[in-house]
């Protein structure tokens, strides 16, 4: 299945991306990530990538740095599960508006949801 990167921050680089083709996502939701994607980045000292698989999934991502010799992917795991509980919200909200906007059959999800 295909990734399709939402946002990214870089420890070791200082830098932080967000693809142009999400920023119709509300500005609220694109704070939210930034610091999600920069907090992360910084504390797990990785490159933190949180994006979308095809069918609309969300997925986050840690890349451990070369020059970074003391990555805990434990750690990381641990992290990643405490982000999907906590924002659980966020990533449901994350994942519908990417079937309803992003996908060939996002007008048939969103007149089913217009119906309830």
């Amino acid at each position: 299945m295909d990734k399709i990167v939402l946002a990214a921050a870089s420890f070791d680089k200082e830098k932080y991306y967000m693809d142009e083709g999400f920023l119709e996502l509300p500005e609220s939701i694109r704070d939210e990530i930034k610091t999600i994607c920069i907090v992360l980045a910084d504390k797990l000292m990785c490159t933190f990538i949180i994006g979308f698989y095809t069918n609309g999934e969300v997925y986050f991502e840690t890349i451990k740095s070369e020059e970074i010799l003391d990555f805990d992917d434990i750690g990381a795991e641990l992290e990643i599960k405490a982000l999907k509980k906590e924002k659980a919200e966020l990533i449901k909200a994350l994942n519908l508006w990417y079937l309803v906007y992003k996908t060939a059959n996002g007008e048939k999800i969103k007149e089913e949801l217009l119906k309830k």
